[in-house]
């Protein structure tokens, strides 16, 4: 991934930290995005410190104009654009079916799935014209299945894999590469937030056939096998990391 310019949402905590981290380890430029500027100019320098050219850029993925902006800025700076990262997400409160209203819904469905249409639309307005690049879309487990009580969430992830599968088989034409990885259980702060407690946590691995739930370096290096050449023929697929939790 040498000088290989690097673009990533959500990149203040957990995965998008980690993959971060991962892509300037790898020798390549990055550039990382979110809403807090002390922390991002925080992860701007540690990303330094480890040998990379990085750059923060405040941005709401929620807001067009921001997301435009962004990728002009990554551009501008280094030239290209090789790698997206569409990470900012959030899982909203849980709660059932019943309880759900229209600002629950504008406020997760805004981030998870228009923040990613985003991302998409214009990594891919210069990907095309370049003739290569990649995007990566994070999904979830919950992608593919189910929750009681996260009805919001998993109806977002769904359609994040929808819109990857979709966006690829467009993208194809010109060279470029679409999929998403969807991490199973990961230690983050997310995963805090929805178990609550440490007998929640426990009854949360449970589920897991390996019995635990991910770092997010792990999360961390599937995406940068993704979006490296030795997955150069992978496009429109979900890359399930979760320790078998989807295997039956």
């Amino acid at each position: 991934m040498t000088n290989c310019v690097v673009l990533i949402t959500g990149a203040l905590t957990g995965i998008g930290r980690a993959a971060a981290i991962a892509f300037a380890q790898d020798g390549a430029r990055v550039v990382v995005s979110g809403r807090r500027e002390h922390e991002g100019k925080a992860l701007e320098e540690e990303l330094r410190r480890l040998g990379a050219e990085a750059e923060f850029v405040v941005a709401d993925v929620r807001r067009e104009d921001e997301v435009n902006a962004l990728v002009d800025k990554a551009v501008a700076r280094f030239g290209r654009l090789d790698v997206v990262v569409n990470n900012a997400g959030v899982e909203g409160k849980p709660g059932p079916v019943t309880d759900v209203s229209a600002d629950a819904y504008t406020a997760l469905f805004d981030t998870n799935v228009l923040g990613t249409l985003w991302g998409l639309k214009h990594a891919l307005r210069v990907m095309q014209r370049q003739g290569s690049g990649n995007v990566i879309n994070i999904s979830s487990t919950l992608g593919e299945r189910g929750a009681a009580n996260l009805s919001l969430y998993a109806g977002s992830k769904h359609a994040v894999e929808g819109i990857t599968k979709s966006a690829a088989i467009e993208a194809a034409a010109y060279g470029v590469r679409v999929n998403a990885v969807a991490p199973g259980p990961t230690e983050t702060a997310m995963l805090d937030r929805l178990t609550g407690s440490t007998d929640q946590r426990a009854a949360f691995y449970s589920a897991v056939p390996l019995k635990r739930g991910a770092t997010p370096e792990e999360i961390a290096d599937a995406i940068v096998f993704v979006a490296s050449d030795k997955a150069a023929f992978i496009t429109g697929q979900i890359i399930r990391v979760n320790g078998g939790k989807t295997a039956s």
